[in-house]
C-alpha cells in the first residue's frame, strides 16, 4: 500500500507517498495540486514493477513552506527533484510531471540529463527561452489580467484564494468559463451545476483539507519566480533536453492556446518517443482519464 513520510532534501523537508520497489518513477503534481493528483497512477505503476514516489512539492500540502518568493526559483525546485533521487539512494529516476510540475520535470531533464532515464510532459510542453521575459510575453499577449500576471502581486491572489477554500477550488476544478470575466483569478468561473465525474466529493474534501492547511502562497510563488528564472536559465539558452522524452495533454486543455507543442518545443525534445493526445480531455489530465494517461506512461516506462 502506499505510505507517507518526510524526507530532508535541499534544506527543507518534502512529505512524500511512496509505493513499490524497482527503477524509480517520481510524479510532480501542478497548481493548484498535492501528491494526491496522483492517487490513480501510484499503485498501478508500482504493480507494474517501480518504485513510486509522489511528493507534496516545496510550499505544498505536508510539505515545507519557506517565506520568502526567491526560495521557489527554477533552481530550487530542480533542487529539490536531484536531491530527492540522492536521498532516496538512486542515481537516476524517470521524472513525470503535470501542469508546474512538468515545467519542473523538462528543466530537471535539461539541466541535469545525467540523473533522468526519461522524462514526461503532462500538460505543459518544454518551453523555449524566449527573447523576452515571459511576463512580459504575458502582458503584451493578454494583457495584464492574464492570471500569471495577476498572481505575481503578493498577498492579492493568495487573500482571494483563501476565502473559501472549497469555493476555490471547485471553480478552478471544474468552474464553468465565464463568458463576461470579473476581476480576478476566479472571476473566469461560473459554478459548476455539479462536480465531474472525475472529482467525488471525497476527493474534493482531501484537496480542501489540504489546502486550507497550506494556503496557496507556496504554489502562487512559483509564478512569482517566473521572470528571475528566464534571468537565471540564460546559459541554457536552446540548450536540447536529451534524456527520452513523452507529450501528453488533454484535447481539450486550454493551456494548448498558449503553450503550443509546436515546432520551436519540439526542437528541444529531439529524443521525444511520442505525444499523446487524450480525447474528450481538459486540464487535468490524469485524475480526468487514468487509463489513458497510466497506459502511456506504462508503455513509455517499458521502452526505456
Amino acid at each position: 500500500m502506499p505510505h507517507q513520510r518526510r524526507i530532508s532534501v535541499n534544506g527543507i523537508e518534502l512529505s512524500v507517498t511512496e509505493q513499490g520497489s524497482g527503477p524509480l518513477v517520481l510524479l510532480l503534481h501542478g497548481f493548484p495540486e498535492t501528491s494526491y493528483s496522483w492517487r490513480h497512477q501510484i499503485t498501478a505503476i508500482a504493480s507494474a514493477g517501480y518504485r513510486v514516489v509522489a511528493p507534496d512539492q516545496r510550499g505544498y500540502g505536508a510539505s515545507d513552506r519557506p517565506e520568502d518568493i526567491d526560495q521557489y526559483t527554477i533552481f530550487h525546485l530542480v533542487g529539490d527533484v536531484v536531491t530527492l533521487i540522492r536521498a532516496l539512494g538512486e542515481e537516476q529516476a524517470v521524472v513525470v510531471g503535470h501542469d508546474w510540475g512538468s515545467i519542473v520535470a523538462w528543466n530537471t531533464a535539461q539541466l541535469r540529463p545525467g540523473v533522468v532515464r526519461g522524462v514526461v510532459g503532462i500538460s505543459v510542453p518544454p518551453l523555449p527561452r524566449g527573447s523576452l521575459p515571459p511576463l512580459t510575453v504575458t502582458r503584451q499577449r493578454f494583457g495584464e489580467g492574464f492570471y500569471q500576471n495577476y498572481f505575481q502581486q503578493p498577498g492579492i491572489a493568495d487573500a482571494s484564494l483563501d476565502r473559501d477554500v472549497a469555493a476555490s477550488l471547485r471553480l478552478i476544478y471544474s468552474g464553468i468559463r465565464n463568458p463576461e470575466p470579473a476581476p480576478g483569478f476566479l472571476g473566469q468561473f461560473l459554478e459548476p451545476a455539479t462536480l465531474p465525474a472525475w472529482l467525488t466529493p471525497s476527493d474534493l474534501a482531501t484537496f480542501v483539507d489540504q489546502f486550507s492547511r497550506s494556503g496557496f502562497t507556496g504554489g502562487l510563488n512559483w509564478y512569482r519566480n517566473f521572470d528571475r528564472n528566464w534571468e537565471l536559465t540564460a546559459a541554457w539558452q536552446d540548450a536540447p533536453i536529451t534524456p527520452p522524452s513523452l507529450y501528453i495533454s488533454g484535447e481539450n486543455d486550454v493551456v494548448r492556446s498558449f503553450y503550443p507543442m509546436d515546432a520551436a518545443a519540439r526542437a528541444l525534445v529531439p529524443t521525444l518517443r511520442g505525444i499523446v493526445d487524450v480525447p474528450n480531455c481538459g486540464h487535468w489530465t490524469q485524475q480526468e482519464h487514468p487509463e489513458v494517461v497510466t497506459g502511456a506512461l506504462l508503455d513509455f516506462l517499458r521502452g526505456l
